[in-house]
């Protein structure tokens, strides 16, 4: 453990998460708009998104129970970023949603392998008492990386609106009978390659593992059986909220069609794209200060204001109107929420869970965000189909409302 709070790991951890950010969410941003030119709906588009975070939770329980287990943490997380770095790829050679769904997936498994070991391994880097400025450091750092992916993006949509020279000869290049808007997303899908593999190198060159004997004789049910009970009192929490929290490209989905009618697909996707954009920057800017300050109150209550937060958001994407500074508005609130509950959720996991079971507790976290997310989707992007989107986002609020209310009440874990 280092005393000094910005030590290299924790630097070393901000800039592979900037950099995977960067690939991630560059792709991530265009995505929602891409399914549409050709031809999917908002309902299987929750579905994928749902899927994949199933998916991933599941995986994250794993691997942090063998990390537990073993004592090697390192070589899962480079592992993991890989698969996370080649998997947006995918989506540049896709023509039927399947192939959106593989790539999807493939990249969130290398989210659910990395996820849980690498916040263990940045909570042992670092004291109690700076834990709170590292993730709230490191939340930045990761979401400075989505604030420059979809900026990017932005930017070569912009070019490429006004250059349809340069749109004929990405034509030319890429097999496939694809209109002139699918060949800029593919394109941008590809560049996302560069920050991917970069990712891999930072974190297999600038952070040290600090190694465990590990357990070998430990059994996955009796490891689970050993939570502390106020810990799975607070994932019961975690859960409830969960599943209102839906994918963002839901919303990155509600602000375009919406704005479609006023201004057109492209321009609507421009703005969309920059709306996410702006969630980022709010995202990284709160994400510090946040973390910094949670020792001050109690960890429960602070992330319960989060929460709230989250339901204010949700009712704005609920009553939407094609209005630019509404949707503004709708994204600063979700970033500010997004930053407390992904600094808050970690830092308080070690409040309940000691080092030697630090893996298993982060990955049954990633659980049940994972099926939390997987249910918030479906039923966010049915519910759009079905009734219409105003009904998906006021099922987000109730729910969003009964787990902040929830999470007021839960015990708080005893701090180190």
């Amino acid at each position: 453990m280092n005393n000094k709070w910005l030590n290299r790991n924790i630097f070393g951890f901000g800039l592979t998460s900037f950099l995977s950010d960067f690939c991630h969410e560059m792709a991530t941003s265009i995505l929602p708009q891409f399914m549409q030119t050709i031809g999917l709906s908002a309902s299987i588009l929750g579905f994928i998104e749902g899927i994949a975070d199933a998916l991933s939770s599941f995986v994250k329980l794993g691997a942090g129970y063998i990390s537990d287990k073993t004592g090697h943490r390192k070589g899962w997380v480079v592992s993991g970023y890989f698969l996370t770095a080649i998997a947006t790829a995918v989506f540049a050679f896709a023509f039927v949603w399947p192939v959106i769904l593989i790539g999807r997936v493939v990249g969130w498994l290398g989210r659910g392998i990395r996820g849980p070991l690498r916040d263990a391994m940045l909570a042992e880097s670092i004291d109690e008492k700076n834990r709170g400025k590292a993730f709230g450091f490191h939340r930045a750092a990761d979401t400075a990386g989505a604030i420059a992916g979809p900026l990017v993006a932005f930017a070569i949509l912009s070019y490429f609106s006004s250059n349809t020279g340069i749109t004929r000869f990405i034509n030319s290049h890429i097999p496939g009978n694809i209109n002139q808007q699918s060949s800029i997303f593919r394109f941008i899908f590809l560049i996302t390659l560069i920050p991917g593999i970069l990712s891999v190198f930072s974190m297999a060159l600038l952070v040290k593992e600090k190694r465990h004997p590990g357990n070998r004789e430990m059994r996955f049910v009796t490891t689970i059986k050993k939570m502390p009970s106020n810990y799975r009192f607070f994932l019961l929490s975690v859960g409830i909220f969960g599943i209102s929290d839906f994918a963002p490209t839901l919303m990155i989905l509600r602000a375009s069609t919406v704005l479609t009618g006023t201004m057109g697909l492209l321009e609507a996707t421009r703005y969309a794209t920059f709306f996410y954009l702006l969630r980022n920057a709010v995202y990284a800017i709160v994400s510090y200060p946040v973390g910094a300050l949670s020792n001050r109150f109690s960890r429960t209550h602070y992330l319960a204001t989060g929460y709230a937060v989250a339901v204010f958001a949700f009712i704005g994407f609920a009553i939407a109107v094609p209005s630019i500074i509404w949707f503004s508005g709708c994204f600063i609130l979700s970033g500010v929420f997004i930053a407390w509950e992904d600094t808050i959720e970690g830092v308080a996991v070690r409040d309940y869970v000691d080092e030697q079971l630090a893996g298993t507790g982060y990955g049954l976290l990633g659980v049940v965000n994972g099926v939390g997310d997987f249910l918030s989707s479906t039923v966010v992007g049915a519910l759009w189909m079905i009734v219409g989107a105003r009904c998906g986002f006021i099922y987000a609020s109730l729910m969003g409302l009964a787990g902040t209310i929830m999470m007021f009440f839960t015990p708080a874990g005893k701090r180190e």
